[in-house]
């Protein structure tokens, strides 16, 4: 009888700690982190994060600031997943990160048959670098950049008083 009386008193301790389990909060995460390429989104996380890990970091990426802010980065296309750890290590956030290609008012899209160009047009048309365009677009866009960014590099940045 005392044992039938012990195991008993066990199930009602284990349903006790499952339904306690069950009604607790959630942490106060989104269900998944959401960005556009080229684009970074603020998060608040708990101050006691130590460590963010990323699944894909071609995908996304993720830098922790003081103050519990998390800013996430979107690089590539698809999804990837998030995880926060505390200094001991334990998983305080886990979630995923969805990036989206561009958006905005701005952008205009055209495609020559199967070869795909954008543009940024606020108020003029200009080429941009974006993920999923023609090979030759992409790379003479990103050359251009590239050149003009090296010798912006070379010529000291900026106006010398003379």
């Amino acid at each position: 009888m005392l044992a039938v009386c012990e195991r008993q008193r066990r199930l009602f301790g284990v349903l006790a700690w499952a339904l306690f389990a069950a009604v607790l909060p959630a942490p106060a995460w989104a269900e998944s982190v959401t960005v556009h390429i080229d684009q970074a989104q603020l998060l608040k996380v708990p101050d006691r994060v130590a460590t963010v890990v990323i699944g894909n970091p071609m995908i996304a990426d993720a830098t922790l600031q003081s103050g519990g802010i998390l800013v996430v980065t979107g690089k590539g296309y698809g999804a990837t997943n998030l995880m926060a750890l505390d200094r001991d290590g334990r998983v305080i956030l886990s979630d995923s990160v969805q990036v989206l290609g561009p958006s905005g008012p701005d952008l205009v899209v055209i495609y020559k048959g199967d070869a795909r160009e954008s543009y940024s047009c606020a108020p003029q048309c200009q080429p941009r670098t974006t993920l999923g365009d023609s090979t030759a677009y992409f790379n003479g866009t990103l050359a251009q950049t590239g050149s003009r960014s090296a010798q912006s590099h070379a010529g000291g940045g900026g106006s010398a008083a003379r």
